[in-house]
């Protein structure tokens, strides 16, 4: 190998990007291209660094496929950090294939583990946890180890399983230790951040306290009747029902688990439910029918009862009842959830990872932008959300993801 080649790539995988620039800035052949690529990727300039990365493909040729394997492979990792969740991922499959077929086992796990964390960002976890199925990471270098770790560690706190997730996280640490990428580090230390923050807020007997994940994987544990917020569900031990896509039977609910053990008057039921700020006689009946549906719907977890004032929630297993309330009570939480990992978001990304339409997706930046909760820089398709993380908060609960038993 050419030695200046050799030094900045080992600069590189110490994360010295500056140091790699300083041995191949004034070269443009095919591996100097490509290394310069991965160095200004580290430095933040993607753009720049995503063309560097195509100019090295088309300088190798399609006689050395494995080189060109290996800039499609740092083309997707350029991708995912600047949020083209687009980009065409049976690319990177073909990538793999070819690296394993050439032998080339540590960048074919590294392609591996790309897609596992683009998995991950969109919530389809089963399919994350098999890409890193049949994948042992001690053969592999400290950073290739750290970054296993850290997605394994992603799916256990996006399942709420924090003992995994903590233990993953000190693996993590400790080959970051040995790699000495400070880069790397500091990502272990944010992730570990989520676990420590509050994640959610508990209310109940008419009071409310921040709960972490640790706290919040405890109560679905326990024997609790729970009005998730998060989710859109009712749970306890034995079972949950999802009111999803019933919006108005989910608000009734919280709205009796948020009041219990007492009664919620009907005209609270009717603001709650229907916004209605004068009941009039449809909207009466319009609320006996839904409680009727409620009552069917959770009949296997809890009673609905009316009372003189209005209607009340008692559960049939449970000791008691508590709401899992979002951090943020924001109409548009999710998608500031997605921007509040300080990232970089195209509206077609979050569309993607949100399981939306663009133009809902849009029409929600749209709404934080005039609130002052999120900003863009570019135009067109380089066209960009940023906003800052919630201080005191993580957004792990408003991800799309299941939690347990879901």
């Amino acid at each position: 190998m050419d030695p200046l080649i050799g030094a900045a790539a080992r600069a590189l995988a110490a994360g010295d990007a500056l140091g790699a620039l300083n041995r191949v800035a004034l070269r443009d052949d095919a591996p100097a291209l490509a290394l310069r690529g991965i160095a200004m990727a580290q430095l933040g300039d993607l753009e720049r660094a995503r063309a560097l990365v195509r100019r090295a493909a088309r300088a190798f040729g399609s006689k050395d496929a494995v080189a060109r394997a290996r800039c499609v492979v740092a083309e997707a990792e350029i991708a995912l950090v600047s949020r083209d969740l687009g980009w065409p991922a049976k690319a990177l499959d073909a990538a793999r294939a070819t690296l394993e077929g050439a032998g080339d086992r540590l960048n074919a796990a590294h392609a591996r583990y790309l897609e596992a964390r683009r998995l991950l960002l969109i919530g389809r976890l089963d399919e994350a946890e098999r890409t890193l199925a049949g994948l042992d990471p001690a053969p592999f270098p400290p950073a290739l180890r750290a970054a296993h770790e850290l997605v394994v560690a992603g799916i256990a706190m996006r399942r709420l399983r924090t003992k995994p997730a903590r233990a993953a996280l000190a693996r993590a640490g400790r080959a970051a230790g040995h790699a000495g990428n400070p880069g790397l580090a500091a990502e272990i230390d944010s992730a570990s951040l989520v676990l420590d923050t509050p994640a959610a807020r508990l209310l109940a007997g008419g009071k409310e306290r921040p709960l972490r994940l640790e706290e919040v994987e405890a109560l679905l544990a326990g024997n609790t009747l729970v009005v998730d917020a998060c989710r859109h569900v009712v749970r306890d031990t034995r079972m949950a029902v999802s009111l999803v896509r019933r919006p108005v039977l989910f608000a009734l609910a919280r709205a009796l688990g948020e009041a219990w053990p007492g009664d919620v008057p009907r005209a609270t039921l009717l603001a709650r439910a229907f916004r209605a700020k004068t009941a009039d006689e449809s909207h009466r009946q319009r609320l006996r029918v839904e409680m009727g549906r409620l009552r069917a719907a959770l009949r296997p977890l809890a009673g609905v009862s009316a009372t003189k004032r209005g209607f009340a929630l008692s559960p049939r297993h449970a000791p008691e009842i508590v709401v899992l309330a979002r951090p943020i009570e924001e109409k548009h939480a999710a998608v500031l959830a997605f921007l509040a990992d300080g990232e970089s978001w195209s509206s077609s990304a979050l569309a993607l990872a949100l399981g939306a339409s663009p133009r809902t997706v849009q029409r929600a930046l749209d709404s934080l932008a005039v609130a002052g909760k999120a900003q863009s820089y570019g135009r067109g398709r380089a066209r960009r959300w940023v906003t800052p993380p919630v201080p005191g908060f993580t957004t792990t609960l408003l991800l799309p993801a299941p939690l347990p038993s879901d």
